[in-house]
């Protein structure tokens, strides 16, 4: 009984550390390019701290289908919130910031 009460406690704990892991995280950048025939957008993610610190690595992120590309362009600043699947990163919501 206590061996069960162990191994339900570890599992509960386990899944809420997996559960905020997978949290969709509101990010900021700038879009860097775009290829609407593959249905595609790189983002440089915005770095965050010291002045004069160089911009984040450049992210290729998928764009559902449903969701259009055309408002957007390179150079263009975004917010955007992105999941993981199938072996990549999909943008789930993605707003120009002003």
């Amino acid at each position: 009984m206590k061996a069960a009460k162990i191994v339900m406690t570890s599992l509960a704990a386990a899944s809420l550390v997996t559960s905020a892991a997978l949290a969709q995280q509101s990010m900021s950048g700038m879009v860097t390019k775009i290829d609407r025939l593959s249905g595609t957008i790189s983002i440089q993610q915005t770095q965050g701290g010291t002045v004069g610190a160089s911009g984040g690595a450049i992210q290729e992120y998928k764009v559902p289908k449903g969701q259009s590309l055309e408002a957007f362009h390179a150079g263009d600043k975004v917010s955007f919130t992105t999941t993981d699947s199938d072996g990549g990163k999909t943008i789930n919501k993605l707003d120009k910031q002003k």
